[in-house]
């Protein structure tokens, strides 16, 4: 059976990805240092007497809370001699405004407020935009382009962070790696070292084109509680057995490792620090390799506003 060259899906696969870091929040994460349960929420228990913290996302109505995404990776493939980087670097800026909050339903639209992006493929030359500067997009931009300024879903979570409710005004619903808009926080309250995981699912293509779904569970452990500020490590951990180097290809740049920080008291995202560095030898055949190294960084904009908001809306509960 013959084969289709994968470097160029592979490029436009990197490119994709960082489309996806534009608009998403907590990624997917690779191998977990210790067992958990794979249920949603689930927990792994340590000593009762540690201190434990509950962890909840709290909005108030009218709100804004922006973030700046910055994400760059390189993909470098090799076949048959032949070698080819792939090169994107994004920097946005997302927000969620908030329509209505109660104690225990949030609705908030999600959209992309700008973005600056830069790819690369080959020798070929450099592809810059930057939607700020009123200038028309490149072709491959356009999609995202179209989708700036305004809202690309309406979502309802609870306290926990789970979707109650999702509509869907743009985009694409794949994560491509970037995981959950939101972070899934655990039911019960957690201490210091203790883990809860969220059971999640790729989309691979096979050898012979077939659609094969991978599942993986995305791990959570609370690492610290220093000043109201909570680290959380995240991971994910393969599920289902992977038996070809081409699928392999594309799992490994759907997964990935890093830490959030959140705010405990005043329950918002402070920022996240995620990573990919991944080799597969043989995705293509003999010879063949792929390189993925990536990193994506989102900080919160306007903390103090934020802070003020969710304070003020503490008062009326």
């Amino acid at each position: 059976m013959s084969h289709r060259p994968r470097t160029s899906i592979l490029a436009r696969t990197c490119c994709r990805l960082s489309v996806a870091a534009l608009s998403l929040g907590i990624a997917t994460y690779s191998h977990a240092e210790r067992p958990v349960d794979a249920d949603a929420g689930s927990s792994v228990l340590v000593d009762a007497s540690e201190e434990k913290f509950l962890l909840r996302h709290q909005l108030a109505p009218n709100q804004t809370v922006r973030y700046k995404v910055t994400h760059v990776a390189k993909t470098k493939t090799r076949m048959n001699g032949t070698e080819e980087i792939a090169n994107v670097h994004t920097t946005s800026v997302r927000s969620w405004k908030v329509r209505n909050a109660t104690d225990t339903e949030m609705t908030f639209d999600h959209q992309i407020d700008s973005v600056e992006m830069t790819q690369q493929n080959g020798d070929k030359p450099e592809v810059r935009w930057d939607s700020l500067k009123g200038e028309q997009p490149p072709a491959i931009f356009s999609v995202v382009a179209e989708q700036i300024g305004t809202p690309l879903a309406t979502v309802t979570i609870d306290g926990k962070g789970s979707e109650l409710k999702r509509e869907t005004h743009a985009g694409s619903k794949s994560s491509l790696g970037m995981g959950s808009l939101t972070l899934t926080l655990p039911a019960e309250p957690v201490a210091v070292g203790e883990s809860w995981s969220v059971p999640s699912e790729i989309q691979a293509r096979t050898d012979d084109g077939q659609v094969k779904t991978i599942k993986i569970r995305q791990v959570y452990t609370l690492k610290k509680v220093k000043a109201g500020v909570a680290t959380i490590a995240i991971k994910s951990q393969t599920l289902t057995p992977i038996d070809q180097e081409s699928l392999r290809a594309q799992v490994v740049q759907q997964l990935s490792n890093g830490s959030v920080r959140f705010d405990v008291d005043n329950g918002y995202l402070l920022g996240k620090e995620l990573d990919w560095d991944e080799t597969v030898v043989g995705f293509q055949g003999a010879g063949s390799m792929m390189e993925y190294r990536a990193r994506m960084t989102e900080e919160l904009v306007d903390a103090d506003t934020v802070k003020s908001a969710a304070k003020s809306s503490n008062s009326r509960r």
